[in-house]
């Protein structure tokens, strides 16, 4: 069976590439892989967990290239490995529209909250669970959405809620979104894309 070709962007510790990975050695993806892992940061432990798992890994660096000679190398890898989805799991870049409207639908995120709640620019990591808490919402959770060209603004693929408990602070929150909601729609939501690429791809070459 045609499998759709997956690159992880990634910038930390890859909390949630390894939720993908462990996914697809469970059975959960099964109509994708996971073909490459690019970090914007040669120091990140996502790397490690990359080549543990036996994936493919580059390190492109905004820092030393530039915004646009960065965009520029993402592209020129991604489609030299003729990548069909790619997803930002805890990816610390802002991508232009000139990057994102080159894979129209092909881009994935994974938001810590229900979008359109605490989402947009400036909301990233534990500022979300944090504005969460000062706003005294009751429940939060997790959203997977397509990226475009305005932070959080692409269209929702799936969402997933969870409580807010008495005494928890931002890192507890954190932690819980993560379990409860992010490393189980992220799977499922790149498990639906690749089904959707491949039978496109499909019927197109069916159709042919």
């Amino acid at each position: 069976m045609n499998r759709a070709k997956i690159a992880v962007l990634v910038s930390g510790g890859g909390t949630n590439l390894q939720a993908l990975i462990d996914a697809q050695q469970s059975g959960i993806i099964t109509s994708g892989e996971i073909s490459l892992v690019i970090s914007n940061n040669a120091d990140a432990y996502a790397l490690t967990r990359a080549e543990k798992a036996g994936v493919k890994t580059a390190v492109i660096s905004k820092k030393e290239l530039g915004k646009e000679k960065f965009e520029e190398k993402l592209i020129e890898t991604l489609d030299g490995e003729k990548i069909d989805i790619i997803v930002l799991a805890g990816f610390m870049v802002i991508l232009s529209e000139n990057f994102t409207s080159h894979y129209p639908k092909r881009i994935i995120n994974v938001h810590p909250s229900l979008i359109p709640s605490f989402c947009g620019e400036g909301f990233y990591g534990l500022h979300v669970h944090e504005a969460a808490l000062s706003y005294g919402v009751k429940v939060t959770g997790a959203t997977v959405h397509f990226v475009n060209e305005i932070p959080d603004g692409g269209e929702i693929i799936m969402q997933k809620a969870v409580e807010i408990e008495e005494g928890d602070t931002p890192e507890i929150l954190q932690k819980r979104v993560m379990q409860q909601a992010e490393w189980i729609i992220l799977p499922a939501a790149v498990e639906k894309v690749s089904k959707q690429i491949i039978m496109k791809e499909e019927d197109t070459n069916g159709s042919l």
